[in-house]
């Protein structure tokens, strides 16, 4: 007679039981580490689009975001450099942040969002960076705005989000993980282990940086 190996029905059901066991538990995990890879690759492809558009708008215009007027207004220095395929003045139907860190809030009136053909949205104060005099600036330069210091609080007036994915879900800010802050290189210790899809930014002559501890540590970290 002739023997033949192989697995019966009860051990084939009880490995793949096994594999799908161990795929229901891992597969959120991975799921999250690769989203929060597209963020951050969403992310940097965006403030990079930006820097370039200004750069550029500098190069062939001699304006940048320092120049921002009622003529040069922030809008008007992105869509000549950049795909705008959109832009909505106040609230944003079908849109909300669901959860806000850092003074980042939903769009409301007040505000000016830019949508780029890639899908990625910006959103900033319509009149970003207004002075004392009244003349609209976005800049570090002290003598625009009466030679006081460039503080936080032209800092905060000089300042916009990003969102990678639009409307799309999760519309989250970015936070440090638990209670850390601080970029690394300053001895903080903030790590942001899944990064969300908002991106506090500041916005300051020809730049455009992250203006948070999170959004500094999803930038620069590795």
């Amino acid at each position: 007679m002739t023997k033949r190996f192989g697995f019966t029905l009860a051990e084939v059901l009880i490995t793949l039981g096994i594999i799908g066991v161990v795929a229901a538990m891992t597969m959120p995990t991975l799921m999250n580490s690769t989203q929060g890879a597209q963020y951050k690759a969403a992310y940097k492809k965006a403030l990079s689009a930006i820097s370039q558009a200004v750069t550029l708008n500098v190069a062939l215009d001699e304006v940048d975001f320092g120049d921002i007027d009622t003529t040069n207004t922030m809008t008007q220095i992105l869509s000549q450099r950049m795909n705008v395929v959109r832009t909505e003045d106040g609230a944003i139907s079908d849109y909300s942040i669901a959860t806000t860190a850092n003074g980042v809030a939903t769009p409301a009136a007040g505000n000016t969002t830019l949508f780029f053909n890639d899908g990625i949205m910006f959103s900033y104060k319509t009149n970003i960076g207004q002075d004392a005099t009244g003349a609209n600036k976005c800049t570090k330069d002290t003598s625009i705005v009466g030679g006081s210091a460039w503080n936080a609080a032209r800092q905060s007036a000089c300042s916009g989000f990003v969102d990678v994915n639009g409307t799309k879900g999760p519309n989250k800010v970015v936070v440090c993980d638990g209670t850390n802050t601080g970029t690394a290189a300053a001895g903080g210790t903030c790590k942001v282990t899944n990064p969300t899809d908002i991106y506090p930014v500041m916005i300051f002559d020809s730049t455009v940086l992250p203006s948070t501890d999170a959004a500094r540590a999803v930038l620069y970290g590795k």
